[in-house]
């Protein structure tokens, strides 16, 4: 059978503050205190308790007093041993009363005190609290920046703070990303729009005019599909899911060749493979195959005619290495730095062809990096760019902190 539960409003409910952790730490503080206070008055009373008889006068009797013979008169009289247990119980009587106040006054003096002191040592979870809760997902700029002793709870608004400014690069990042796919997207998406509304459905429009849309929108189709396919490869690689396992570098870059060569003959580029073997790394597969044809994908797309492109893979000094080189337009020395950046864009060597990376340099440096390497550029302008993929060996030892930095021949 249940019991009945009483009406809300007959409930008794404890105040707010004493499910606090600074109630819970107060209370703490002062049973403590009281108790061990407690035990040292009663060891002391106890002590004083067996140290002698106590108790009060109870064997009293008359004393006649003569004075030369001639008796004066009788008064009550102990004997010494009674006069001394009288003085005990009297002394632990007031031992009682001292024991009993000084308790009563630290009990209340301990939780004022104890109030005090743990309010002012969870001043800094407070501060903690507050930040956080001022803090929204579009807005990560508060810092909590504690100061006083390096302390644990330090250590804690340390640790906030900077797991705060990685999650606002994040999502600066993840804004940023959107903007420019937003921004790439429309272009393509326009084009589409225009031809299908001017020309495609127009019935004064003639074949001529048909094919040049369908050239175009079949341009912006792929432009938009290659965009897309970036953007699932940028989140594929950010997922922890991935398993790595042994991969032969040279057999995924051979791979990337085949699926660029029609392409590259179509265009009257010549693709030439210098892969050596047994370059083994940790990773994935896929991932690096991709790496490789982004690369020949920006090659191909920028190398003049009858020009060469060239696919290597090596070895050297603990490093293994994939490279890419052309004979395009080259990259300016101020932009090298920023060609892997998403949607970057600039000049070439005043050709008039735009160099667009879009997404596919910096999602070859996401997978390089996340492969526990780096990717170097080597450049000039009207003599064409080299990209090198450097992986750490399985094994070696890598004590001077990076790849080497001149260009593998």
């Amino acid at each position: 059978m249940k019991r009945p539960r009483l009406p809300r409003r007959l409930r008794f409910r404890l105040p707010a503050f004493t499910h606090t952790i600074r109630f819970r730490l107060t209370v703490l503080y002062s049973g403590l205190l009281f108790v061990l206070t407690a035990l040292v008055l009663g060891g002391t009373y106890l002590a004083v308790e067996r140290s002698g008889e106590a108790h009060p006068v109870t064997n009293q009797f008359s004393v006649t007093k003569i004075r030369d013979g001639q008796e004066i008169g009788e008064f009550d009289a102990v004997k010494v041993q009674e006069v001394e247990a009288a003085v005990n119980y009297e002394t632990l009587a007031n031992l009682r009363r001292f024991s009993l106040g000084l308790l009563g006054g630290l009990a209340v003096a301990s939780l004022a005190i104890g109030w005090i002191l743990s309010g002012r040592a969870l001043r800094p979870v407070r501060s903690i609290s507050r930040t956080a809760a001022e803090i929204q997902a579009t807005d990560l700029s508060q810092r909590i920046r504690l100061g006083g002793p390096k302390d644990e709870l330090r250590d804690l608004a340390d640790t906030v703070d900077s797991m705060l400014d990685r999650l606002d690069e994040a999502f600066r990042a993840q804004r940023q990303l959107i903007d420019d796919a937003s921004h790439e997207l429309r272009s393509p998406l326009a084009i589409i729009r225009a031809n299908v509304d001017a020309v495609l459905t127009a019935e004064e429009s003639d074949e001529e005019e048909r094919r040049i849309a369908a050239r175009s929108v079949d341009r912006a189709t792929t432009r938009m599909t290659r965009l897309v396919e970036d953007l699932l490869a940028t989140a594929r690689r950010s997922a922890p899911a991935l398993a790595d396992a042994d991969v032969d570098l040279a057999t995924a870059a051979s791979e990337a060749c085949e699926d660029f060569a029609p392409l590259a003959v179509e265009r009257g580029l010549t693709l030439h493979r210098r892969l050596a073997t047994g370059l083994t790394v940790i990773g994935d597969h896929d991932a690096l195959r991709r790496a490789v044809g982004n690369l020949l994908s920006n090659a191909v797309r920028l190398s003049p005619p009858g020009t060469l492109i060239t696919v290597a893979a090596g070895r050297t000094a603990g490093w293994l290495w994939v490279a890419v080189r052309d004979e395009g337009p080259g990259i300016l020395d101020d932009d090298q730095s920023r060609v892997f950046d998403r949607f970057w864009r600039a000049r070439g060597n005043g050709g008039g062809r735009d160099r667009h990376a879009g997404l596919g340099l910096a999602i070859v440096r996401q997978i390089v990096e996340s492969h526990g390497g780096q990717i170097r550029l080597h450049s000039r302008v009207g003599q064409g760019s080299t990209f090198v993929l450097w992986f750490p060996a399985p094994g070696a030892e890598h004590t001077n902190g990076g790849p080497p930095e001149e260009q593998p021949t």
